[in-house]
């Protein structure tokens, strides 16, 4: 790479970074609005109208095909480190179902007369060294000429049916684990507007890049009754979704939430992704006990490449904390579900 490439920060070429990207719920609620309803295909386990992290097609046999995709624009100026946190947030669909990826092809967009090739390059060696990692191949592919870049993937993956967790089925007295902190969108906004500390620019990559693979083993254990990784939407989001597919209710402990400290920082000068705050008004109606500033913006923080959120029956606690443990993938009690009440469907205490 020449110390001009070198140079470049890729964030600068897009309105956007990450999972932040994402079209705010209310706003995706009328995209997908369709007079045609689901099509009608008894094979298809799992669709969009759960709102869960992929598809899931029957094939026989016990067995189920994963199938997901999910791309953004550059959320770190690193090219190499963007196709990596790509790659692994596309990856976290399928082991958000407690599957296994398969293969996967590539998704990728470049402005081709504003960034040299030689970077696109570096995006797909990060997408392909993450896929390595997961033990699968980047297979192939399609790249267009577009105004900003962005990369992804459309990840194929397998599940025992009767492995498979789906973000809607959470039981009364459930309780919520969440495996990585929060903060991600607040110290990749810093980024952004040149905020960042120094010794601060490498800890979002860190945990983004961090894979969410103990999902197949979690999708073995009856007592997961429902599983999902937080992305976009940002903790609330992702909660209200399995609280509204579940029919429950969930009230967390903000002092047990993990955040990364660091994010704090940034956070209390006023910076924070444009998409928390349009997360914020989509669900602040469903919402207790949120309205000050540090909870609102934390728990709406888009999450690129997130943890997981586990909900988990009680007496299975200890069982999936020693996978999470013997994964060496730290984990947080956040909360517990409950009957719904009419009211509010989280209460954050």
């Amino acid at each position: 790479m020449s110390a001009a490439t070198d140079s470049i920060r890729l964030t600068q070429y897009s309105h956007g970074a990450g999972c932040g990207c994402k079209i705010a719920p209310a706003v995706l609620e009328q995209v997908l609005k369709s007079e045609l309803g689901t099509f009608p295909d008894p094979r298809l386990l799992v669709g969009y109208g759960s709102k869960d992290d992929a598809a899931v097609f029957d094939i026989g046999n016990g067995r189920a095909l994963i199938s997901t995709t999910d791309f953004f624009s550059p959320i770190v100026d690193d090219a190499f480190d963007f196709g990596r946190i790509a790659a692994t947030n596309a990856l976290s669909d399928v082991y958000a179902m407690g599957g296994k990826p398969l293969l996967a092809v590539a998704i990728l967009g470049w402005p081709v007369e504003k960034l040299p090739p030689e970077l696109a390059a570096r995006v797909l060696e990060g997408g392909r060294t993450a896929c390595h990692q997961a033990g699968i191949a980047l297979a192939g592919g399609h790249s267009i000429d577009a105004p900003e870049p962005f990369f992804g993937l459309a990840v194929t993956g397998e599940v025992s049916v009767e492995n498979i967790k789906r973000n809607d089925t959470a039981h009364t007295g459930d309780v919520l684990l969440l495996t990585k902190p929060l903060g991600i969108g607040i110290l990749s906004t810093a980024m952004k507007r040149g905020l960042i500390q120094p010794e601060h620019t490498g800890i979002a990559t860190t945990w983004m890049c961090r894979s969410n693979r103990v999902g197949t083993a979690l999708g073995e254990v009856p007592g997961v009754h429902a599983l999902t990784d937080v992305t976009g939407f940002g903790l609330l989001g992702h909660l209200l979704e399995m609280c509204e597919g579940s029919d429950l209710n969930a009230t967390i402990e903000f002092a047990n939430v993990p955040v990364i400290p660091e994010s704090r920082t940034y956070l209390q000068q006023g910076c924070y992704a444009d998409g928390a705050l349009r997360n914020w008004k989509s669900y602040a109606a469903k919402v207790n006990g949120a309205s000050a500033l540090e909870r609102m913006m934390m728990l709406s923080d888009p999450q690129t490449s997130g943890g997981l959120l586990v909900a988990v029956d009680p007496a299975s606690l200890d069982q999936v904390q020693e996978i999470l443990e013997k994964a060496a993938v730290p984990s947080s009690i956040i909360g517990s579900l409950h009957a719904h009440d009419g009211g509010a469907r989280v209460q954050v205490d």
